[in-house]
């Protein structure tokens, strides 16, 4: 069975998931919150664009976003990052820790396959070079 869409699905809609967590981290006006909102913003970006391409920067560097169970800590980790003391931050942190978990358990069933995005870090641009 392909789950492959199901997956993009998924992670685009974590993407979105972190990126409100980061906007979110902007309502306190600390020095703190901005930092660690615009961070949460750029993994939310980065975690988007890798459902459409994967530039060899991100295959190399971050290899850990082509296993579920690396996807699945960097998800349980951003989560965690996200959740604060309002309610808005608790959900949205959550929703992404729990998807995290989800993929680390997807790890070890090995009747379902990791979409083709998630298996070959190298099939993005510049791959022809390798």
């Amino acid at each position: 069975m392909d789950f492959s869409d199901i997956f993009r699905m998924v992670n685009l809609a974590v993407g979105v998931f972190m990126i409100l967590g980061g906007i979110a981290q902007f309502f306190h006006f600390q020095f703190k919150d901005i930092i660690v909102g615009v961070y949460v913003i750029i993994f939310g970006l980065a975690t988007a664009l890798l459902e459409f391409q994967i530039p060899p920067q991100i295959a190399k560097h971050a290899s850990f976003m082509f296993s579920f169970i690396g996807r699945g800590i960097f998800y349980i980790f951003i989560g965690s990052v996200i959740v604060g003391d309002q309610w808005y931050k608790y959900t949205v942190g959550t929703i992404v820790g729990v998807i995290g978990i989800g993929y680390v358990v997807l790890e070890y069933i090995p009747s379902i396959e990791p979409p083709a995005n998630m298996r070959d870090a190298d099939a993005g641009w510049g791959a022809e070079q390798v």
